[in-house]
Formats: C-alpha cells, structure tokens, sequence
C-alpha cells in the first residue's frame, strides 16, 4: 500500500497534536524540516545513517 507523503504527513501532525498536546506549530516546523531535509543534499548522508 503507498500513501502519498502529503496524506502522511497530514495524518502525523494531526495525530502528534491531538496525542501528545505541543504546539501545532512546532508539529509543523518539525515536519516541513523533514519534508525539506529529505529533498536537500544531506538526504544521501542521512539514509545511509539510518541504514
């Protein structure tokens, strides 16, 4: 099954407020970094540390 990163990422800031309570825009600047981070030049460097 392949879910759009957009629906994801909807789906996990909306769950991260309502569970743990923070902010919702820390929710959001955590995700737009990832969504940024994964489309920079460091993304080679962070899948291979997360392999």
């Amino acid at each position: 099954m392949e879910v759009p990163l957009w629906l994801a990422l909807i789906v996990v800031g909306y769950l991260g407020v309502k569970l743990i309570r923070p902010p919702a825009w820390l929710v959001a600047v955590l995700l737009l970094d990832g969504f940024l981070l994964a489309d920079s030049v460091l993304a080679p460097a962070i899948d291979s540390f997360l392999k």
